[in-house]
C-alpha cells in the first residue's frame, strides 16, 4: 500500500521505540503482546532482532513478493518485513554508518532498488524495501550510545518514541482484572481484523476535502511551516518537524485501513493522526533530552532523580548519594542549576534546609 505523489511515495511503515527506565514500564510485555497477535496473521514475514545490517538486508531480499493491485495490469513488488527488538541495543549500532544509512533509506520508502556489494558477503539487492520496526530501550542506553546529530538530521527524526518514567497503574496481578474468555475473544477479533488488513493492496487516495486546493492538507501544511510550536522551538527538533507530514500521512493510512477497505484517507484520519503525533511529541522531547546531553545536564538529572526518590534531601545528604558518580564541584553546580531551573525547590523541615521536587503547575 502507498500514497502516490509521483515525485515520491508515502508508505505506511513505522519505526516505533518504547522508552522507559528499567523496571518502570512493561516495555517488553507490551511489545510481545502486539507481536504475538501479528505472528498469528498468515504470510507476515519477520526479520532478525540482532546481527548485522547485512543480515537484515538478506531478510528483506528474501521477503520479496509480487502482487496484483485491482485496476492495474502490471504486478507490484515489495520486500516487507517486521522486526521486533525488545532490546534495541542488540539491533541498532549507532556507530555503524552503513546500518544507519540503510535504515534511513528503508524508512523513506524509496521506489528504486537498493543495491550494495561487499568484499566478503557478496551482493545484496532489495526491491522496494519496506521495514517495520518496533523496539524498546532505556533513556540511559540512548544517553550512552546515540550522538546528537542522529536527532537533527538523522535516523531518530524518523522514529516515533513512546516514553514514560512512571507506572500509570499499580497492578500486581493482572489476572485479577482480566477474564480469560473475554481476553481470548478480543485476541481472536484483533487477529481477524489484522488478517483482513493484510490483504489490502493498492494506492491510498485523499478525499476531496483533504486534497483540494486550500483544503485540509494545504491549511495544515501552511500552519505547520509558518509557526513552530513552543515546545519544539529548539533546532534539534528540526529533522522531525521537516518529516512530520510524512509521519502524519503514514499514520493516516494506518487509521484508514483500521476502519475499512476503501483506501481513502479522510479528514478524520488526518486530524486523528495529527492529534496522536502531537500527543506523542511530549514523549519525543523527553527522549531527545536524553541524547547528546553534556555532563552538566546529566549530573543535574541524577541529582533531581535522587531527590524525587527520597522526597527531601539536604545538600550534604544528596552529595553522599552522588559522590561516586560526580565530583563535589560538579555536584554543587548541578544542585544549584536544578534549583535555578525550577526542577527543585528549597524547603525547611525540622530545622533542616534542603530541597524537594518542584511542584508541577497545571494550566
Amino acid at each position: 500500500m502507498w500514497q502516490e505523489q509521483h515525485l515520491f511515495q508515502w508508505v505506511p511503515n513505522f519505526y516505533i521505540v518504547l522508552v522507559a527506565p528499567a523496571g518502570v514500564a512493561t516495555k517488553s510485555t507490551t511489545l510481545n503482546l502486539g507481536m504475538g497477535l501479528l505472528e498469528r496473521v498468515p504470510d507476515i514475514k519477520f526479520g532478525p532482532e540482532s546481527g548485522s545490517w547485512q543480515g537484515l538486508g538478506d531478510a528483506l531480499a528474501d521477503s520479496t513478493e509480487y502482487f496484483k493491485v485491482p485496476g492495474r495490469i502490471d504486478e507490484e513488488i515489495q520486500s516487507a518485513i517486521t522486526v521486533a527488538a525488545s532490546e534495541l541495543g542488540t539491533f541498532l549500532r549507532p556507530d555503524d554508518e552503513h546500518a544507519i544509512s540503510f535504515l534511513t533509506d528503508a524508512w523513506d520508502g524509496r521506489k528504486r532498488q537498493f543495491h550494495h556489494r561487499t568484499k566478503h558477503s557478496g551482493s545484496i539487492e532489495i526491491k522496494r524495501p519496506c521495514l517495520n520496526l518496533i523496539g524498546a530501550t532505556t533513556p540511559s542506553w540512548l544517553q550512552r550510545n546515540v550522538p546528537e546529530n542522529m536527532i537533527r538530521d538523522g535516523l531518530l527524526s524518523r522514529v516515533v518514541f513512546v516514553y514514560d518514567d512512571k507506572k500509570r497503574h499499580l497492578v500486581s496481578l493482572p489476572s485479577r482484572h482480566i477474564k480469560g474468555k473475554d481476553f481470548y475473544v478480543l485476541e481472536t477479533k484483533l487477529v481477524d481484523d489484522l488478517s483482513e488488513i493484510s490483504k489490502l493492496a493498492g494506492e491510498f487516495k485523499f478525499t476531496k476535502e483533504v486534497e483540494e486546493e486550500k483544503g485540509w492538507m494545504d491549511t495544515w501544511y501552511a500552519a505547520h511551516h509558518s509557526t513552530r510550536k513552543v515546545h519544539m522551538a529548539s533546532d534539534r527538533y528540526g529533522g522531525y518537524i521537516a518529516r512530520k507530514q510524512t509521519h502524519l500521512v503514514k499514520l493516516a493510512m494506518v487509521l484508514s485501513a483500521s476502519r475499512g477497505d476503501n483506501l481513502l484517507i479522510t479528514r478524520q484520519d488526518c486530524e486523528e493522526a495529527d492529534a496522536l503525533l502531537s500527543d506523542a511529541e511530549g514523549s519525543m522531547i523527553k527522549v531527545f533530552e536524553s541524547v547528546g546531553v553534556v555532563d552538566e545536564a546529566k549530573h543535574m538529572a541524577e541529582v533531581v532523580q535522587f531527590v524525587r526518590a527520597y522526597g527531601f534531601l539536604t545538600s550534604n545528604e544528596a552529595y553522599q548519594l552522588c559522590h561516586n558518580i560526580m565530583s563535589e564541584k560538579s555536584f554543587l553546580q548541578a544542585f544549584r542549576l536544578a534549583i535555578e531551573g525550577g526542577l527543585l525547590q528549597v524547603e525547611t523541615r525540622e530545622g533542616k534546609r534542603g530541597v524537594i521536587p518542584a511542584k508541577r503547575t497545571t494550566h
